[in-house]
């Protein structure tokens, strides 16, 4: 069966093909500047796997004229992988919440698409995009089965403890103010794939205690006990947790009020700060990408380096708090484009840790050895393991999108 996973954003749309006889990735690619001052100059990426990268500049004043690109581009005669949208058996989407609605991926119905339209009210800037891509790809796919996975299914095994917030109970009753928590889709992959590893040294499964910690341009950590979200770092909304890139992270809430009263901002305004304008590239003054912090910080800008310190302090906080809440700890995970990259971060993560059984191996970590997607960059004998992971959130949309299928075909 071949699987198509789309992710779609406020401006972009993401895409990719899977053959899932084995797993294997035909094509994938982004459309940019979507509805961007009209989508006059947008454009989009096809990446055929093992073929030559074809670009394409057009107008795309929405997605649905984007996901038409992108279908155009997959059955291309010079540039596609297939002959016709009649091969693809069912399409995945990213959507980022759930609420307490979804704990696992669903087939997409009406019913579901007014629970995601409902869910917007608590992520206004992820969910309507997400939603305008599946209206879309009904519209050209409308015999093709659609599957929403949401970023925040895997996080609802958090216990009443650590999702609900210190706030009046009749605000969580009636509004469903709580913990949520994002990137679940990753922290899943990582956690499993940890979880073969440690299965592997005789860890039995429903003892093991992972770490995972998905760092990129957002940011997140979950403690995993015996393969179930029992904490993560964001919140309600992205927004809480690790320092990110323009995301500030765990913040004094009174410091908003300060921000409307002494600063005359408004709602829009502060909120505008607190994600976009804030993180590394408001520390720093330099930018929200890691590469630019390091080499800045390097040349010597004390703000770059403090923005560095800041990071890695929230990283080696967190890793400390879910050690306690799980008890122990069997594996860290790094994940994610900086978690994945930068050894300098990895390494600066886990100082002073040593009395939780993190020793970092110096070499390993520098250049990681890879086995399929994981190296182990810790060392040998350490009582902890420190993993390097490659996440793909694209292929565990997939898995999950034919385990459905293959589930209502049983049924």
């Amino acid at each position: 069966m071949k699987v198509l996973v789309i992710n779609c954003g406020s401006s972009s749309l993401k895409y990719q093909l899977f053959d899932m006889t084995d797993e294997r990735s035909l094509a994938d690619g982004i459309a940019q500047r979507v509805a961007v001052e009209g989508g006059a100059d947008a454009s989009l990426e096809h990446r055929p796997a093992g073929g030559e990268e074809y670009h394409l500049e057009a107008s795309m004043p929405d997605h649905r004229v984007a996901f038409r690109h992108a279908m155009a581009a997959l059955t291309d005669a010079e540039h596609g992988v297939i002959s016709s949208l009649d091969e693809i058996g069912a399409v995945g989407h990213r959507v980022v919440h759930g609420g307490e609605k979804f704990a696992e991926a669903v087939v997409i119905d009406d019913e579901v698409q007014r629970a995601i339209e409902q869910f917007s009210e608590l992520a206004p800037l992820h969910n309507p995009p997400n939603l305008t891509g599946i209206r879309a790809c009904k519209e050209l796919l409308p015999q093709v089965t659609q599957v929403a996975v949401f970023d925040t299914a895997f996080h609802q095994s958090m216990p009443p403890h650590a999702y609900l917030y210190g706030l009046p109970f009749e605000i969580y009753r009636d509004r469903q103010v709580r913990r949520y928590g994002f990137h679940g889709t990753s922290h899943r992959y990582v956690a499993l794939r940890a979880a073969e590893f440690l299965a592997d040294t005789g860890v039995p499964a429903y003892e093991q205690k992972i770490i995972t910690c998905h760092l990129g341009n957002g940011c997140s950590m979950t403690a995993v006990l015996g393969g179930k979200s029992v904490d993560t770092t964001m919140g309600m909304t992205p927004l809480e947790g690790l320092l990110m890139g323009t995301r500030c992270g765990d913040l004094d809430p009174a410091i908003v009020i300060f921000l409307m009263e002494h600063l005359g901002m408004d709602r829009d305004e502060a909120d505008d700060l607190l994600n976009k304008h804030s993180g590394l590239l408001g520390v720093s003054g330099v930018g929200s990408d890691m590469r630019d912090i390091h080499r800045a910080a390097e040349a010597g800008n004390e703000r770059a380096a403090l923005a560095l310190d800041i990071f890695c302090y929230r990283v080696r906080k967190y890793i400390g708090a879910y050690s306690a809440v799980l008890g122990g700890l069997d594996a860290l995970v790094f994940t994610g484009g900086i978690g994945e990259n930068d050894a300098r971060v990895r390494a600066c993560s886990v100082e002073g840790l040593e009395h939780l059984g993190l020793l970092v191996d110096p070499a390993r970590n520098e250049a990681p050895q890879f086995e399929d997607d994981i190296a182990s960059v810790g060392l040998a004998d350490a009582a902890a393991n420190m993993l390097v992971i490659r996440t793909d959130e694209e292929l565990m949309i997939a898995r999950d999108t034919v385990r459905l299928l293959e589930g209502a075909a049983r049924d």
